[in-house]
């Protein structure tokens, strides 16, 4: 009977002994009671409290955290946003005591000093003017929750603002801005380029008409040199120039015929094509420059003279 008694007082004395010790984790700190007072701080590693009298009183990491905060504003053009800020900060190791014991609700702290700060910036600010200087807001952010969070024993490490919300309106408003823009210049490009076709084209034109006219001009200059060789051969068998010349034309006419009809698609053109034709036509050809050079020469003739 004497050792049943035992056995309950021996397992009280090892759960006492047991509750006794206990483990810190890395990057975490431990606030020790004694009576609801006080004590110590632990850090990482195993540690021994005195048990019924000390108590864990709470456990704060050491690490990084992120806050992030959605603040509504107005902007200095009268332009709703919503930003979003996101603030990193740890607990300092040295002021464990007073982030545990002066601040009850740091996210509440943080969140009110955020709020502040940015709807005391962005009215300040154009909508455009909030995009290009969102560091700006950033900085004033840190700037202030440092120099009043470090009373509470918390280091703010950074403050970023990582998003920008315009209404929707004046984000559709922004898009249809940026795509005319975007048009515009598309436009004067597409002009350049047409204007640039339209110029190389007319070079390239007058360019073909220069090489053409060179061509036709050569083409006539060996026609007259074929005419003159052609001429001077007839010339040297008894035949006189003038009937040289008719002989030349008859060829060339009955040429031309015989040219025009191997051509499937070419027009019809009346010629007359008797014998005397070529003849004729040369014939008419001469009469009307011996004309033309008389009339000439009677003009010059009529012509009165200077007074002396």
């Amino acid at each position: 009977m004497g050792s049943f008694f035992f056995i309950p007082i021996i397992f009280f004395a090892v759960i006492i002994l047991i509750s006794a010790f206990f483990i810190v984790k890395q990057q975490t700190a431990v606030i020790i009671e004694r009576f609801g007072k006080f004590h110590s701080i632990r850090h990482s590693g195993l540690h021994l409290k005195i048990p019924m009298v000390d108590r864990i009183a709470g456990r704060l990491s050491l690490k990084i955290q992120q806050l992030d905060v959605i603040i509504e504003t107005k902007t200095l053009d009268d332009v709703f946003v919503r930003l979003k800020v996101s603030v990193q900060y740890k607990v300092i190791r040295d002021k464990v005591y007073d982030a545990f014991y002066k601040l009850d609700y740091p996210h509440d702290q943080i969140t009110s000093y955020v709020f502040d700060v940015v709807r005391a910036e962005v009215p300040k600010m154009k909508l455009d003017d909030v995009f290009v200087r969102k560091d700006d807001i950033a900085i004033a952010v840190k700037s202030e929750l440092n120099d009043a969070m470090m009373e509470y024993g918390y280091d703010i490490i950074k403050t970023l603002v990582t998003d920008i919300d315009p209404d929707a309106q004046v984000k559709e408003a922004m898009n249809r801005i940026n795509a005319s823009e975007r048009e515009k210049i598309a436009a004067q490009f597409e002009g350049d380029a047409a204007r640039i076709l339209i110029v190389e084209k007319a070079k390239a034109e007058a360019e073909s008409k220069r090489l053409q006219g060179q061509g036709i001009a050569d083409q006539r200059r060996e026609i007259a040199r074929g005419l003159e060789e052609s001429v001077e051969v007839l010339n040297k068998v008894g035949i006189n120039s003038q009937e040289a010349s008719a002989l030349i034309v008859v060829t060339q006419h009955y040429d031309t015929l015989q040219s025009i009809g191997q051509e499937t698609n070419s027009n019809l053109i009346l010629l007359p094509n008797s014998p005397q034709a070529g003849s004729q036509m040369l014939n008419d050809m001469v009469a009307s420059f011996t004309a033309s050079n008389q009339i000439g020469e009677a003009m010059k003739k009529a012509k009165p003279k200077k007074l002396e």
